[in-house]
């Protein structure tokens, strides 16, 4: 199924109104807000309430395969909001300072929101139905099958469409099982594959270009399976080493913030 970036976008705009909303403080009170003071504390309990949902609520849907409370994409996309403004909530309760425990659980923080985008991109090069679960390379292959068929009816139902294309364009030999480029570089191979498209496209008049977009469609639907049947078993390699990495620093992130909020309950309200 085709991924979409909705929850990145969501989270940026959240960012941008936090951020205006701190600066308003900022100027109001004329000074950074303390981590100590009420609306630096109120930051930083939003912020970690929103990080440990990040770290359960995903995780119980994942596990809990029958339930029927929301698609699995949905909570990813929920999953990966509450991952990148949780942080950002407990940067700014930081006050900027980053110094002792606090500034290990910041940097704690941070190495697992850097973690959560690269998860995120090895995740979306295996194709899942919208519930999450895996397409076999079995299913992709009776789809490239599918659209091999309507390639070839296309060409030969407009021969001289295509003879200004070169054949780069037309075929993918650039895709070779077990290639780990095919998941880590993927986004370069596109973006260069739509360039060069873009500049062939340019050299057509009108009539050319309307009656080629539906071919191009096409080609990048099956450049789309083509890529992600040979790169399926590295891909679930590369998501299973991610775990093995993302999951430790995760547990490690949320045993400092306990410590951290302990102490600072401890030496800010019970020794006063």
């Amino acid at each position: 199924m085709p991924h979409s970036t909705r929850e990145l976008w969501l989270a940026f705009i959240t960012v941008i109104l936090i951020t205006l909303f701190y600066l308003i403080v900022v100027i109001y009170i004329g000074v950074i807000p303390p981590a100590g003071n009420l609306f630096g504390h109120s930051l930083g309990i939003i912020g970690f309430i929103l990080m440990l949902m990040t770290e359960t609520l995903y995780t119980l849907r994942k596990r809990s395969r029958s339930a029927r409370w929301g698609r699995m994409s949905t909570w990813l996309q929920f999953h990966i909001y509450t991952g990148l403004v949780g942080p950002y909530l407990v940067l700014l309760h930081s006050s900027w300072k980053f110094n002792g425990l606090a500034g290990i659980v910041t940097l704690m923080t941070g190495l697992v929101v850097a973690s959560g985008f690269i998860g995120r991109y090895i995740y979306t090069a295996i194709p899942r139905t919208a519930d999450g679960i895996e397409i076999e390379a079995a299913i992709l292959e009776r789809q490239i099958s599918g659209t091999e068929t309507e390639v070839r009816r296309w060409l030969a139902a407009r021969p001289g469409a295509i003879s200004r294309l070169p054949k780069f364009l037309i075929h993918s030999p650039e895709f070779q099982s077990g290639n780990s480029l095919l998941v880590l570089g993927r986004s370069f191979s596109e973006w260069g594959y739509r360039l060069r498209w873009g500049l062939e496209r340019l050299q057509l008049d009108r009539d050319s270009r309307t009656q080629l977009s539906q071919f191009e469609a096409l080609l990048k639907r099956r450049r789309t399976l083509l890529r992600q049947v040979n790169s399926l078993a590295q891909a679930r390699r590369l998501l299973a080493l991610w775990h093995a990495v993302h999951i430790p620093i995760g547990l490690a992130l949320f045993t400092a913030a306990f410590i951290h909020m302990m102490a600072a309950v401890y030496y800010a309200t019970l020794l006063r």
